[in-house]
């Protein structure tokens, strides 16, 4: 894997680009002079942790034919306090999906993802408590 970070304009503000030429913005608090051009890179972990889990989740759901109407994740997520660095300590990630779903395959695969294929949340895991939901809507 090969990413390549250049500035832009603005103190902390970045584009980064992975090797198949996608792009993305990454800048820092305003408290420290950023200018909000992007996710801090924090941020971008956590929404790694998302994409991860929510790609895990949607393999393993068709390939039992099953397709949810819709799909969402939101994740709350607790630093350290005064710490430097600040890790995590705290993440939870709840996953709703819509439609007629069978909620224990949804369960499974949620369960899959988070114990077993998801390499970000293997990674926060090592310093952060991580807990999950999944709610359905029909």
């Amino acid at each position: 894997m090969i990413i390549n970070l250049v500035k832009q304009e603005g103190a902390y503000h970045f584009q980064a680009e992975n090797e198949s030429g996608s792009k993305i913005n990454i800048d820092a608090s305003p408290a420290i002079g950023g200018t909000n051009q992007g996710p801090r890179p924090m941020e971008l972990l956590i929404m790694g942790l998302g994409g991860c889990s929510g790609i895990d989740i949607l393999s393993i759901l068709r390939k039992q034919k099953i397709e949810p109407d819709g799909f969402s994740i939101h994740i709350s997520a607790e630093r350290e306090k005064d710490a430097t660095p600040s890790l995590f300590t705290e993440i939870h990630v709840r996953f709703t999906l819509k439609g007629d779903i069978d909620s224990g395959k949804v369960e499974r695969a949620a369960q899959l993802s988070m114990d077993k294929y998801c390499s970000v949340a293997k990674t926060l895991e090592k310093t952060a408590k991580i807990t999950y939901s999944v709610v359905i809507e029909k």
